[in-house]
């Protein structure tokens, strides 16, 4: 298993496979099961195969799922049982009984887009399944005297589960050994302080490691595990909690407060007022209620929402969370973790520099010891060894580890004690020098001089006492520079260059340097990158802070807590922060980011919070994120107008009849005539089509700006056409004469709001909305279908009239629409 070490300076970066640490100086590949050498412990060996058997046919197996995605019946149900298909399909079942087929085609409608609503969620939930399998991070579990990666699922009662940097901790137990083991609770107990385990503490599931190792027996799996209820409800597939789906809501729901006394009022004037034949009087009820209901649109955002994940998927980018697609096209900062992110995972050294009069050979010793005596070696000391390989077990020529201190982001820094050749002992650190020196010692100015080229310095420093003594770090005496090279991401510059044309602040947080930091981003052409800053000298006061924050662009030397002080300071000056990160040290920014992002080969504890996971590891891929969201966002917001317009005028439409005492104009067919043409097909494309506008806030505002003007001038020029016909045509088939003129003017109205929604023009927009007045044309001409949707012009003068009343309405939609963005904006 592949995991995150902390390197040194502060960050966690990708080391190799991560070995287990059984005695000094063994190692296990943690890849292929390898035999345990025997320990003081009784359960060093684990479980036999036939007590594992035997705890499964008892069912004490940690069966809580990985993830939870929707059921299909749940899709089926959420699909099927609205309220607003309740409302249509006691309708359709109405005019199935009281009129032609083709008044009830408003019905097949609705079954088609729930249809394409339930196909397309399943078809996102596969893909997320499949997305969450590959990126589940599998424990190392000791069974038979062999410690190998299982599923978190297989694990029974009485595993005894390894643990190092980053891994969490996935059921309850009690610590078996442990090195010099911190665990963080914070996630189940709010306590951001990491807690040292010693055998026989308890573990609990939810928790993480942050420093050193060990191992531990499950002595509670599946359902009675403590976090395994919340993580189980943490991981479900959602569909809720974003502003644009919180915003239709509001909107449906207001829709339906003006709904049912319209409908009332349209009853009771259609069925008593006028005393027309009663199945009429039904159908041009039916019709006149039916369009109010904006009933494609919660589909048509849980379609964009699905193909949205689907298309992420291909890219390798598991969403957690489908709103998270939307979070991130509306961020306005984006807070970015150095290691792993802006820079690849290995380190070279390139130079090692004595001090003080050191002898090199020694020097070299010393690291040589160092890189053998830590169980799991990250990047840097991974760069160590490559560079001093050990030249027999346990260290190089005969140095024997006495004791270890594993990295903590805390201290910064690592350190062991060596029984050297000749039985001296000794004692050194390893860490940052701007920690380990006093301020003002000369050679930080030397060490200022590599940060500025971007190395990453690293400070070899003799203790003089015991390693873990008070203040051991304090007295330190420097022996050796440690220069290493980091590898830049080859395409981590282009992705700061989108998100700088994106007018989204990049802020680089990492625990190194803050020059170094500011160096290696500079290279990468990130702008502001010569503004660093070090997190030690970060103002405590949060609004102090968010000034510090936005002046500067590059931290150095952050601890983990001021990564989580540092995405609140933003967010109180009300900036949409995203968080990324691999490491234990970015959890608890990850967790209060707006959206937090993980990469898909980081310790399982940051994708545990995160939102997104980057599978393919590449920071490279969160531009086509943001790009999806900005599409979803975007296209529904345009769609969203041309069904609250329909909802507009169908309102006004049903209360200017009731006022007028007339009949109702239009009859089912002739407003799924209009819907199909004008709003369904056109906002299924306009939904799915590219768009790269910013997310903007205000969701329902945004909308109800234009669709309320849109639809009073749609519903005037209608009534308008409807009422001249009325005094125009008289005699027989006076009524299906004054309904065509009517739905020609709504259709040209319509039309011009779709014409300028579909700006800016392409030719595939061109295209769609000529193909959908081609549609109506084909109807006016083709007998069978004039027939069909009872829609035949009569004379040339009204027709003519209606397309004059038509086009005086499309003006005064131009003048609205710009009336409207020039006093809120676009």
């Amino acid at each position: 298993m592949t995991q995150r070490a902390l390197d040194s300076s502060g960050e966690q970066t990708p080391g190799s496979p991560r070995p287990t640490k059984i005695d000094a100086g063994a190692e296990l590949d943690p890849v292929h099961p390898v035999e345990l050498p025997p320990s003081g412990h009784p359960d060093a060996t684990g479980l036999t195969t036939a007590e594992v058997a035997e705890r499964v046919a008892r069912g004490e197996v940690n069966d809580v799922p990985v993830r939870s995605s929707r059921s299909l019946t749940e899709i089926v149900r959420a699909n099927v049982f609205t309220r607003f298909n309740l409302i249509i399909g006691v309708l359709w079942v109405i005019m199935l009984f009281v009129a032609p087929i083709q008044d009830s085609l408003f019905g097949f409608v609705i079954v088609a887009n729930t249809g394409i609503g339930i196909i397309q969620e399943w078809r996102a939930k596969k893909t997320l399944d499949s997305l969450a399998v590959i990126g589940e991070a599998k424990p190392t579990v000791r069974r038979d005297g062999v410690a190998a990666e299982i599923s978190t699922h297989e694990i029974v009662l009485g595993d005894v589960v390894e643990l190092g940097p980053g891994d969490k901790v996935v059921v309850d137990g009690t610590v078996a050994e442990a090195d010099s083991l911190e665990i963080d609770e914070s996630l189940l107990t709010g306590e951001a302080d990491p807690v040292l385990k010693r055998a026989g503490d308890p573990v609990m599931s939810g928790s993480f490691v942050v420093a050193g190792g060990g191992a531990f027996t499950a002595t509670k799996v599946g359902r009675e595990a403590y976090a395994a209820q919340l993580a189980e409800e943490a991981s479900r597939f959602t569909l809720v909690h974003s502003e644009l789906r919180s915003g239709i809501s509001t909107i449906l729901k207001y829709v339906t407060w003006m709904m049912v006394p319209t409908a009332i009022g349209l009853i009771i004037s259609q069925l008593v007022v006028k005393d027309n034949n009663f199945k009429d009087s039904v159908a041009r009820t039916v019709g006149g209620i039916v369009p109010m209901i904006p009933e494609g649109l919660v589909l048509l955002t849980s379609v964009a929402f699905a193909i949205g994940v689907v298309r992420l998927g291909r890219k390798q980018c598991l969403v957690q969370e489908l709103p998270a697609i939307e979070g991130l096209a509306r961020v306005d900062v984006v807070c970015l973790d150095k290691t792993g992110t802006l820079t690849e995972g290995g380190m070279d050294i390139t130079e090692v520099r004595p001090l003080g009069g050191s002898d090199e050979a020694y020097v070299h010793q010393v690291l040589r010891s160092l890189g053998s005596s830590d169980p799991r070696p990250n990047a840097s000391l991974r760069a160590i060894i490559d560079a001093y390989p050990a030249g027999g077990e346990g260290g190089g020529k005969g140095w024997t580890v006495t004791d270890a201190m594993p990295f903590s982001s805390a201290r910064k820094y690592s350190g062991a004690a060596f029984t050297e050749t000749d039985g001296t002992p000794s004692a050194w650190l390893l860490g940052a020098p701007d920690v380990l020196l006093p301020d003002g010692d000369g050679t930080l100015t030397e060490i200022e001089h590599l940060n500025e080229q971007g190395l990453r310095v690293l400070l070899l420093a003799r203790v003089r006492g015991e390693l873990d003594a008070p203040g051991a770090a304090d007295g330190a005496e420097p022996t050796a520079l440690v220069v290493l090279e980091q590898r830049l991401r080859p395409d981590a510059g282009e992705t700061l260059a989108y998100f700088a044309q994106q007018n989204v602040a990049t802020k680089v947080i990492s625990g190194d340097n803050a020059v170094s930091v500011g160096a290696v981003a500079g290279k990468l052409g990130l702008a502001g990158a010569e503004n660093t800053l070090d997190a030690r000298r970060m103002p405590t006061d949060p609004d102090e802070m968010a000034t510090a924050m936005e002046e500067n662009a590059v931290f150095g030397r952050v601890t983990p807590q001021q990564k989580r002080d540092m995405v609140a300071a933003l967010q109180s000056r009300g900036h949409t922060v995203a968080m990324t990160g691999d490491g234990v040290n970015d959890v608890l920014a990850l967790k209060d980011a707006d959206i937090g992002v993980s990469m898909g080969s980081g310790s399982e504890a940051t994708r545990a919070v995160a939102q997104i996971v980057l599978l393919n590891n590449s920071f490279a891929t969160l531009p086509s994120v943001v790009a999806e969201g900005r599409r979803v966002i975007g296209n529904i917001t345009r769609v969203a107008t041309l069904f609250l317009t329909k909802t507009v005028y169908s309102v006004l439409l049903a209360i200017l009849v009731v006022c007028f005492q007339v009949e109702y104009p239009f009859l089912p067919r002739h407003l799924t005539l209009l819907s199909t043409l004008t709003i369904g097909v056109p906002a299924f494309f306009l939904a799915l089509a590219p768009n790269k506008e910013r997310a903007q806030p205000h969701f329902v505002r945004r909308v109800m700006r234009y669709a309320i003007p849109s639809g009073v001038i749609a519903a005037a020029a209608t009534f308008t056409t409807y009422l001249v016909a009325r005094h125009h045509y008289s005699g027989p088939g006076a009524l299906e004469a004054e309904t065509s003129a009517a739905t020609l003017t709504l259709f040209l109205v319509s039309m011009w709001v779709l014409a300028i929604i579909a700006r800016p023009y392409t030719w595939w927009r061109i295209g769609l909305v000529a193909a959908m007045g081609l549609g109506f044309l084909i109807v006016l001409v083709v007998p069978w279908l004039q027939d069909f949707f009872a829609l035949k012009l009569v004379g040339t003068t009204m027709p003519w009239g209606a397309v004059g009343i038509a086009v005086a309405a499309a003006a005064l939609l131009e003048f609205s629409w710009r009336l409207v963005g020039r006093r809120f904006g676009a």
